[in-house]
């Protein structure tokens, strides 16, 4: 499943799934496409890791809810590297409240980062993605958007939307031989999971019948078969990753 000179641009890639897929993506000859929006420092050390395989790597900065910087990123990338080929819309953020007391701008500010992120990055890119030889686009979701889950009304409103926008992108795609499918992770070992108190994760871990949470390799690797050729008669697709969970 190599990826040589793959372009591949993965959002939120300086830290948890994004930096894990990033690097997996490179190790394989990808040339890689850091983006992060706030954390310079971390986007360097993926690089870094990224460079010292067989991929090529290059940070990029950017607010994926702001189109006119999105736009200006995909500019640089096409400078750089070319067309994209591949791109990861993984980036994303929570506000996690009772939807009781959910203020309107916990709720926009949600859906414009996990949504609206994903129509500009999609739309900057969809060209390319269109024009390239066996272009693929990956959406990163969740078992949260199948499920729900209680004080993530805003954030399993966007994880699910994106199962329709996956859909259709599939079939505007699919006459160019490109591909559109959506990964929904279970619970995994990031910084996020650590966060959550010892109780709460032994309440989760009842509910997955492997009895473990995901690594982040465990989603890596499925990302990076669908960048790859191997995949190529798969679209349209929600792959669940999630140790057996039911939905």
């Amino acid at each position: 499943m190599l990826l040589d000179d793959r372009t591949c641009l993965v959002t939120g890639a300086s830290k948890g799934i994004g930096r894990g897929i990033a690097e997996e993506l490179g190790t394989h000859g990808a040339n890689v496409v850091v983006n992060y929006r706030s954390s310079e420092e971390a986007a360097h050390e993926v690089q870094d890791a990224i460079e010292e395989g067989p991929g090529s790597a290059v940070t990029a900065q950017a607010d994926v809810s702001d189109f006119e910087a999105v736009q200006a990123m995909c500019d640089g990338v096409t400078e750089e590297f070319g067309q994209v080929d591949v791109l990861v819309n993984n980036a994303g953020i929570t506000v996690d409240k009772k939807f009781e007391n959910m203020e309107r701008e916990d709720w926009e500010r949600v859906i414009d980062v996990n949504l609206g992120g994903v129509y500009n990055c999609t739309k900057a890119c969809f060209e390319d993605l269109r024009e390239a030889e066996n272009g693929r686009l990956i959406n990163i979701s969740s078992v949260v958007g199948q499920q729900g889950n209680y004080g993530q009304a805003n954030y399993a409103t966007t994880k699910s939307g994106l199962f329709g926008f996956t859909r259709t992108i599939a079939l505007e795609l699919a006459h160019h031989n490109s591909t559109a499918n959506c990964v929904a992770p279970g619970f995994v070992k990031t910084d996020m999971l650590a966060e959550v108190p010892d109780r709460v994760k032994e309440q989760i871990l009842e509910r997955i019948p492997l009895d473990r949470f995901a690594e982040v390799d465990d989603i890596a690797g499925i990302v990076r078969f669908l960048a790859s050729e191997e995949s190529s008669y798969m679209t349209g697709q929600v792959l669940g990753v999630n140790g057996g969970m039911e939905w």
